[in-house]
């Protein structure tokens, strides 16, 4: 008889992974024992040659639903086989190098238990088991053990300790095991406390909801604001009470069918709605419709299907779908305590549905999109966090790191041996709450995988708020800075996800975003880059253009179409040709004397060659929200939702506005900003003038880029940025430069915009500490 010691690696804790590995060796005839540690799961099994053999070949192709395998070590293991396979105990003296499964919506096993009236778990709304339910919401430390978690106050009832210790049951070793005997429970509040006679609270949340009521639901990573998403008051009372005047709602819906009578699913948008993870998919809106003010100016409704117990139950008492925004006021995080809801949330919601088992991790859903037929995540957090990215080989070796992330969107980044952990979405840094957030994630990031930086990598704005504390909590604890350009990190992020080697030749790359810090304190955000891990050139870019009164131009888009269009043309000139527009008669009510000297003088008006206050400049010229926006992008979300319907038409009309440049670095717009102004006062549809100018963009982007990739020979083209997330530009440029037979990357599981900033930060840190070796 053989033994074999077997070291599983990845996301085996939590999963179902040691009652898998118990039952293939019953299979197979082997005797041994299984257990957690903190390098992963570790295994001894003991057998004829011909049984481990075959034992060790299942095991990666027998992983249940929520594991992953990184890797497979097997050594021979000279000791006394035992007489049967045990799990035992885990094992947690060494420091932890294992990762945390992603929290999973309910698998179908335990839907059949929740709507099963012969069940001890029906309508139980926090059923779960091994191939589902919370973990990184729930985890205070590894191993995940229920000891480990917020589950450790719920002593197990002896059905459930049945269970748990039965190896044939879907629940062995399910941590997070309960039932209404021994769980957690749910109960509905209102200002003054718990209601009387609650036989049914989640039914009864659903009837407050169809009268029209805002209620608070605590779910699995927060607290959520929840209304009637066809009741336009209803609706409207929580954008005034949240302070959320515009930006578009998510939304539940009941199922599949539900969500295809108000939007378009295509199969991919289909599959990431049943997906484990359960984002908010962006759907076309389309069919029967909802309140007007879920997303004002948006021809896109965010749908999601119920991922716990608890939002099945309460959507399977609905007809129609509802809100299910963050529970905050906008801008702060979202509330995940009873205590902080009732506080936080008085004045917004109505009532409170509430539960009493805690939430230690915050976890906002994630989002995503697709786009040229690939599914991209636009926020990362519930569903994905903290799952590994293996990088590219040359990065083995590379040390610890922890990359700080940007300001707004932001997510900071685990990396060492070889992987690298992105945290969930931690949002814009602005609000001091948000830090306070951010800090305590970083901490307790550092606790659960026990990671000590040896160098902190940070973005080299000054004044960005993660830079600031990563630099601080360098000094505290002796590691090392790596300042990193920003938009070098857009590009190596995106080689870092494809798993592109370090030793790969450049990629050209066209990042486009709101703006960053470029190599001499400018601020960029429309650049062409050559370059890898190692380092870039600057190659061509936007004009520079104004940014006339700093950040107030972030908020006030008709300041970047004066900044345009003073930049290109004689002021008197323009009100002679267009003095009837739209535009111009608004930009005559403006200070235009006072930015003028403040231009002049060099006054808070840095030159600027961003893409995203490109596409404000345009979209306040055709009178969407010129006078301000109220969220990162709104102006730039109207521009692409109005040139849609005319984008693909077949029309010679429709092709891109003739543009000519003398440096063909530089993106000069002057003939674009005069056949606009032209068509506008020849009153052409605006839908079409929205569509040429987003065809006016692709060819002028896909002529620089390909004169780029003639003349340095690189072969691959990294599109990344958060202006990327524009459908009609990622998809038309990428098919202009496929057809040139260049290959394009763009980021997928990771987000294009800041919340993937981190893990690019990160790869040139450890780059840098490569050479350094």
């Amino acid at each position: 008889m053989s033994g074999k010691a077997i070291r599983a690696r990845g996301v085996v804790q939590g999963v179902g992974f040691r009652p898998t590995i118990w039952h293939l060796a019953r299979q197979h005839d082997l005797t041994g024992s299984v257990w957690n540690d903190n390098e992963g799961v570790m295994i001894h099994a003991f057998g004829i040659p011909a049984n481990l053999a075959q034992f060790i070949d299942q095991i990666p192709r027998q992983l249940p639903p929520l594991a992953k395998l990184t890797s497979l070590e097997v050594t021979d293991l000279h000791a006394a086989a035992p007489t049967d396979f045990r799990i035992v105990d885990s094992h947690t003296n060494a420091p932890a190098q294992t990762t945390i499964a992603a929290d999973a919506a309910t698998c179908p096993a335990c839907l059949t238990d929740i709507f099963d009236p012969d069940n001890r778990r029906y309508h139980y709304p926090f059923t779960n088991c091994t191939h589902c339910g919370p973990r990184l919401s729930i985890i205070q430390r590894v191993p995940y053990d229920r000891c480990h978690t917020s589950m450790a106050v719920f002593p197990m009832c002896a059905d459930c300790q049945h269970e748990y210790l039965n190896p044939a049951d879907r629940r062995f070793h399910a941590q997070a095991n309960g039932c209404p005997v021994c769980g957690p429970q749910v109960w509905l509040e209102d200002e003054h406390g718990r209601l009387p006679e609650q036989h049914d609270p989640i039914r009864q949340t659903a009837e407050l909801l169809r009268l029209g009521h805002i209620v608070a639901i605590k779910g699995l990573g927060g607290v959520h604001l929840a209304c009637d998403a066809s009741d336009e008051i209803a609706v409207n009372r929580l954008r005034q009470r949240k302070q959320r005047y515009a930006k578009p709602f998510a939304l539940m819906a009941k199922d599949i069918h539900s969500i295809r009578r108000y939007a378009h699913i295509n199969t991919l948008e289909q599959q990431a709605l049943l997906d484990k993870a359960a984002p908010i998919v962006l759907l076309q809106a389309a069919g029967e419709k909802l309140a007007d003010s879920l997303a004002p100016g948006d021809d896109k409704l965010g749908f999601m299907l119920p991922y716990t117990p608890l939002h099945s139950l309460l959507m399977q008492a609905l007809d129609r779908p509802i809100v299910l925004t963050s529970g905050n006021i906008s801008d702060e995080p979202q509330c995940i305590s009873n205590h902080s809801a009732r506080v936080q949330l008085t004045g917004i919601a109505d009532f409170w549905l509430l539960h009493d088992r805690d939430i230690v991790n915050r976890l906002d859903d994630s989002v995503v999109r697709v786009m040229n037929g690939q599914l991209h995540v636009l926020r990362r957090a519930r569903g994905y966090t903290p799952d590994i990215l293996n990088l590219p080989s040359g990065f083995d070796n590379a040390g610890s790191i922890l990359a700080m992330g940007a300001e707004l969107k932001n997510s900071f980044c685990l990396l060492k041996d070889g992987q690298a952990i992105v945290s969930q979405h931690i949002g814009d840094l602005e609000s001091a709450a948000v830090q306070a957030d951010y800090r305590h994630a970083i901490e307790l990031y550092q606790h659960l995988f026990d990671f000590q930086p040896d160098r902190i990598a940070i973005d080299i704005h000054p004044g960005y708020l993660s830079s600031q504390y990563g630099q601080a909590l360098a000094a505290e604890i002796g590691a090392e800075i790596v300042p990193v350009h920003h938009h070098h990190a857009h590009l190596a992020a995106c080689l870092a996800e494809h798993a592109v080697p370090l030793d790969s030749r450049p990629v050209l790359a066209a990042i486009f975003d709101g703006l960053g810090m470029g190599e001499h304190r400018e601020l960029w955000g429309g650049e062409c880059l050559l370059g890898d891990y190692r380092g870039y050139q600057r190659l061509g870019h936007f004009q520079p253009i104004a940014l006339l009164g700093g950040t107030q131009a972030m908020r006030e888009p008709w300041r970047n179409t004066y900044a345009q269009l003073r930049h290109y043309f004689g002021w008197a000139d323009l009100l002679t040709e267009f003095a009837d527009l739209a535009i111009m008669q608004c930009l005559a009510d403006k200070p235009l004397s006072t930015l003028d000297t403040m231009q002049t003088r060099q006054l808070n008006s840095p030159l600027c060659s961003s893409a995203g206050r490109w596409f404000d400049a345009f979209a306040a010229a055709l009178d969407l929200h010129t006078e301000r926006v109220y969220y990162e992008g709104q102006a730039a979300i109207a521009l692409e939702t109005l040139a849609t319907p005319a984008f693909d038409l077949e029309s010679a009309y429709l092709q891109a506005y003739c543009i000519e440049s003398a440096n063909p670095a530089v993106l000069n717009w002057r003939g674009l900003w005069l056949a606009v102004l032209t068509d506008l006062k020849n009153q052409v549809d605006k839908t079409r003038i929205a569509a040429r100018i987003h065809h006016s963009l692709i060819d002028a982007s896909e002529a620089m880029l390909s004169l780029l990739a003639q003349q340095t020979g690189a072969q691959t083209i990294v599109l990344s940025g958060g202006v990327f997330q524009n459908r009609l530009l990622l998809e038309g440029l990428t098919q202009k430069l496929e057809n040139l037979g260049i290959t394009v990357l763009s980021p997928r599981q990771y987000p294009m915009n800041d919340g993937g900033l981190a893990l690019g930060q990160a790869v040139i840190s450890a780059c840098v500490m490569t050479q350094n070796r």
